[in-house]
């Protein structure tokens, strides 16, 4: 579980390094959201596919409640 933990570490430093060395002069506004909300969007989706789309196990799974899913499904646009 470690290695896992650590490659989701790099993984998301290398992706926002890459971000922050290509922005070519734009303002970065929200980038906390914008990681949070791509980080939490592949989750669940990932999530719901493995539960085929039982969203009580889902949450269980994610440790939310169902509808704390439910809400950051239609917030995402899932």
């Amino acid at each position: 579980m470690k290695q896992q933990n650590d490659s989701q570490k790099g993984y998301t430093q290398k992706t926002v390094k890459h971000y922050l060395e290509n922005i070519n002069g734009h303002s970065i506004n929200n980038l906390y959201d914008l990681v949070i909300g791509e980080t939490e969007k592949g989750m669940i989706t990932v999530v719901l596919s493995y539960c085929d789309g039982n969203q009580s196990k889902a949450a269980e799974i994610l440790g939310i409640t169902r509808t704390t899913l439910r809400n950051k499904i239609q917030k995402l646009k899932l």
